[in-house]
Parts: C-alpha cells; structure tokens; sequence
C-alpha cells in the first residue's frame, strides 16, 4: 500500500520495513507463519498457550521484568494468535526501537516456560474461556467454525478445550515449537521514524543468530463440506443466528469481486444492504454483519445477527430476501460506483494506522509473498464489475449450501 523494504537473514528471516518521518513512534513485531490450525487434537489450544507463556519468563528476564521492560518506557507489548497465525509486537518511543526489539526477540525465541507460571496460566485461560463462552456474540461464531469444518483444525476453538488447556505442560510447548517453528516464515516489521539501514543493523543484532530451521510441516485443506443447521437453547435473552459457508482462498482471483459482494450485503458501513434492512426499516436487530475470512487454502464467509426470539424467522427471510436482490438485479453504475468509492476509503483510512499497517505488512508478506500498494488494490477494485458481482452471487449463494447455527433461549 505504501513503499516498503525487505531484507532478508542468512537463517531466512525476512526484516519488512516501512520508515514513516512524521511520527515518533515505531512499531515492531514478530509474526509467525504458525496459528491454532497446526494443532493435532490433543494440542487444541497450545498456540494461544504458547503466546501467552511468552510473556511468562525467558533466559534473561522474569515474567515482571518482561511486563516492565517496555511498559516503563511507556510503550507497548503484546500479543495475538489466529487459525494461521502468532504475533508478538510492540510500540514504542523511536529511541527505545532497540529495547523494543531485543523484548519482542527474547519473548518469542528464548521463552522457558517455568512450570509454576504454567500452572498460573492455566487458570487464567480457563477464566478467559469462560468469560468468552458467556457471551454468546463470540461463542456462536466458534461453534459455527466447527461446523464449517468438522474434524478440521480451522474448526477448533483458538482457546482449546479445558481438557487440552488443563494438560498442558512445558514440554508440550517445546515440541509444538520444534515441530512448526520455520525460519523462512517468520518476518520481522518495522513502521516508523527509522531509516531502512538503521532498522537492519539493530534487527541483525537480535535475529542473525536464530538458528536456521526448516519444518516438514503440511496445511491439510478441509476437502468435505456437507451443509448442516442446527438449533441450541442457551440460558440468553435474545435468538442469536450465524449463517454462511466456506468461501475463496486469499489466492483465488475472486477474493477482491467477492470481498466487494460481501461488503454490500453487510459490511462495516450503516448504509449496508443488511443493516438498511433488519435494523433502519424494520427495527428488528442492533447490528448485522457479514464477514469474509480468507485463509491460505479456502476460506469462510459468515452472516450474524441477533434479534428478539419471536423475530429469528422473520430477520431470516430479511437476509435471504436482500441475497436474492442482488442475485437478480445488477448494480447500477452509480451503486457500483459508490460501492467501490466506500470499500477504497476504508482501506486508505484503515492504512492511516501505523500498527495495522505494521501487522497487515507481515501477513501479507507471509501469505502472498507481496505487499500491493494502494493503487494496485485500487486498481483490483475498479476493475470489478456488476456482472463479476451478480454472478458471484449466483453461484456461491445456493441457499442448499448454506449452513445454519441458532441459539434460541431456553424456556
């Protein structure tokens, strides 16, 4: 989207670098090519253990100093993990870049795991497990997952189950490691005021001496889709509904067409096909969206909303009924026009942000090898056409495909 620089180690790490002269704020991170679809069944959960006992002790620094190192400087540390994905990373003051990376190098490459801090952090994920399965908004879009992809890793809950959290030991984490840790899919980045060759000297320091290492790891694609609907009564007040199906890799030409299609029916904005709809006509929902998740070899498209029971039925035939609009009448050229107008604003306000920009650098490089400028994706965009869009819609919105998930109250 903007110029970048890389760099790559003789071990393969990659240094993705962006230097930004009105800011003096940099921000760094690690991201590594490894997420919670790399778990065998028994280690569901393990990478989201694996971040959060990074902060927990390394060879140099206990779990206080590692929480301190960044946060008395005034900066930031943290951390996150997705189905394909961990990040570790960090904001700071321009003259702390060299502390900043010398936390975020020893959290992600020298961690111990001390045993009595695993058995801390295993309560404190449980807590977070149950905190997160009371809100029903957040489990029903894992329990959908699971029914997307049954008896597949992109399935699983990132937390894990708390039979597989409960059993977890630090050789369990030494092994999940040494079996998906790959130093040619690792890239350091680098956003801020920090000159290219600056930032290459300091991240040399910390990185050129990993150890080179290759993984034998291989992705299963989920290969079996079977549509399934199903109704759960939950102690809650309101119906909660996901709908959707598996959808494009982010390497097949239609992502940017369907991504658009998507965005129409609900994406972030309130003038959404949806939200229009279910929220500004009829006053059934809060909010509705649709989202589209593309992953490295198939991907998830999903409809949530939630409404008052006695209205489920009547949101249900709302939704369907804008999906066979667009399925039957072709945008206009000012709709498709403006379409393309808002989705190019939201990308050009979403690059505005240092950080994002820092951490959509790395995937981007991890899962395309690439990252497209600005007017390249503009490009993409403006080329789509309401043909590209209707027929999109034809032929991935058969409504026998779709597969269901209601949580209902109970009596």
């Amino acid at each position: 989207m903007a110029e970048y620089q890389i760099f790559t180690l003789p071990n393969g790490i990659r240094i993705a670098h962006r230097q930004i002269t009105h800011t003096k704020i940099v921000h760094c991170g690690i991201m590594l090519d490894i997420g919670s679809r790399d778990e065998k069944p028994i280690q569901t959960g393990l990478a989201h253990f694996w971040e959060h006992m990074a902060f927990k002790g390394t060879k140099k620094r206990k779990a206080y100093h590692i929480i301190n190192s960044l946060e008395s400087v005034g900066g930031e540390l943290n951390a996150y993990t997705t189905k394909e994905k961990i990040c570790f990373y960090a904001s700071v003051l321009d003259n702390h870049f060299n502390r900043a990376l010398d936390v975020l190098a020893d959290i992600t490459f020298d961690s111990v795991f001390p045993e009595k801090q695993i058995e801390k952090e295993r309560g404190v994920i449980l807590e977070e497990m149950s905190m997160y399965l009371d809100s029903p908004e957040d489990a029903i879009q894992d329990s959908f997952d699971e029914i997307v992809f049954p008896n597949h890793s992109l399935g699983t809950n990132i937390l894990g189950t708390k039979e597989t959290v409960s059993s977890f030991k630090g050789a369990d984490l030494r092994s999940f490691i040494d079996d998906n840790l790959d130093t040619e899919k690792i890239v350091v980045s680098i956003v801020g005021n920090i000159s290219f060759n600056k930032a290459i000297k300091i991240a040399s320091k910390y990185f050129t001496d990993i150890t080179n290492k290759k993984t034998s790891r291989n992705r299963v694609k989920p290969l079996i889709y079977k549509p399934v609907k199903v109704v759960e009564k939950k102690s809650i007040s309101q119906a909660h509904e996901v709908m959707g199906l598996p959808a494009f890799s982010m390497n097949d030409e239609n992502r940017f067409a369907f991504f658009t299609l998507v965005h129409l029916l609900g994406g972030s904005g309130m003038n959404s096909r949806f939200n229009l709809s279910l929220r500004e006509k009829y006053g059934l929902v809060y909010g509705i969206d649709a989202n589209y998740s593309p992953f490295t070899d198939t991907g998830l498209m999903s409809i949530y909303y939630a409404t008052d029971p006695k209205n489920i039925a009547k949101a249900n035939q709302l939704v369907w009924k804008e999906i066979e609009l667009v399925k039957s009448k072709k945008l206009g050229h000012i709709q498709l026009k403006n379409l393309k107008e808002q989705i190019m604003g939201q990308l050009a306000i979403s690059e505005e942000s240092s950080q994002g920009f820092m951490l959509m650098m790395a995937k981007s490089i991890l899962d395309l090898d690439r990252v497209d400028t600005l007017p390249e994706v503009f490009h993409k965009i403006n080329s789509i056409s309401a043909e590209q869009i209707q027929e999109l819609a034809n032929t991935q919105f058969l409504r026998e495909n779709f597969s269901s998930l209601v949580y209902l109250p109970e009596e």
